[in-house]
């Protein structure tokens, strides 16, 4: 996350309430695109919301210059329903709920495991899992995010 863009507009973008839950920066076909994820807790947001975000922070990111004097577009949007957590607020509002925990190697020969989210320490994640507790290190995981499922 780009903190000199995150310590720019997040002020403004808390103060309308909402968090900022990542900030993304690529290059497509030879242009810079800046990509600010929000959310708001509980209702979600909407393409109206992204729309006002993105005129309140606008101004700002023109004056902090973040590309040096190079065009780019500014993206505000919705992290997605599966979106990785990343910071232990993510973490405390899914407690009790399904996860899925991804692995960098397989542990006990399973590489993705799937439960509900108990407990999170900076040293492991523990799920239960058909009346089992599973704790995996934290140092193994590649991500953990919600358990999506359809129909």
């Amino acid at each position: 996350m780009n903190k000199t863009i995150f310590d720019a507009v997040n002020p403004k973008i808390t103060s309308l309430g909402y968090e900022i839950v990542d900030i993304e920066e690529r290059s497509e076909y030879g242009q810079k695109i800046i990509t600010v994820f929000v959310d708001k807790v509980p209702d979600g947001i909407s393409l109206d919301d992204c729309e006002s975000l993105h005129y309140a922070i606008e101004p700002i990111m023109d004056e902090i210059d973040p590309t040096g004097g190079k065009p780019y577009v500014l993206e505000i949007s919705s992290p997605g329903l599966d979106r990785p957590f990343k910071t232990a607020r993510d973490f405390e509002r899914n407690y009790g709920k399904e996860v899925e925990v991804k692995l960098y190697a397989p542990l006990k020969g399973v590489k993705v495991y799937e439960g509900v989210l108990t407990e999170r320490t900076d040293g492991y994640v523990t799920i239960s899992s058909d009346g089992k507790e599973i704790r995996i290190e934290a140092n193994r995981i590649a991500l953990v995010r919600p358990l999506v499922k359809f129909g």
